[in-house]
């Protein structure tokens, strides 16, 4: 992973680059180390990826047996209590959660992130579908939704008419 990010076996590089990737790289581990501490105090950490723009982020939950929420901070900056992105969830029953909201900052790869997250503990809490609803505030960015969640297995129903619709996944499969 360390040659993927400075490159060197890719192409050659600029000395003066692959030192400022190093360095990069450093501050990134420094900041996940503290903002690790931070965060392990209020959730559980269940991850550390790294975004197709090769920044290093943590992912942790929170459950209290009703609602789970999958949050992601980056490693560019100092953890304030806040996540970055996250997505919130509602247990319906034994088998079912339902995705109430998904805030953040799009087009980084933190919403397919923590989806994948998403899916991996509802599959190891034996929840059997992850449910959701598009409602009229999405209509602006229907498109992407429909793209992100397709992305993602979920079967999309769209009712135009009304505008809503109802996304289901069988995370099992």
């Amino acid at each position: 992973m360390l040659l993927t990010r400075l490159g060197a076996y890719e192409e050659k590089k600029d000395p003066e680059e692959l030192k400022q990737n190093l360095e990069e790289l450093e501050f990134q581990v420094f900041r996940m180390q503290e903002n690790m501490k931070e965060i392990a105090k209020k959730s559980q950490i269940v991850g550390i990826e790294q975004t197709r723009e090769e920044k290093w982020v943590i992912v942790s939950i929170v459950d209290d047996g009703h609602a789970c929420k999958i949050m992601l901070n980056d490693c560019d900056s100092a953890y304030h209590g806040h996540w970055d992105f996250s997505i919130q969830a509602k247990y319906e029953n034994e088998s079912t959660i339902h995705i109430g909201d998904i805030k953040g900052e799009e087009n980084k790869g933190y919403g397919s992130i923590c989806m994948d997250y998403l899916k991996e503990y509802a599959q190891e809490q034996n929840v059997q579908y992850i449910k959701g609803d598009l409602a009229k505030r999405d209509w602006d960015h229907l498109d992407r939704l429909i793209h992100f969640y397709e992305k993602h297995d979920f079967d999309v129903e769209i009712d135009h008419e009304n505008q809503s619709g109802s996304i289901v996944c069988q995370p099992h499969l």
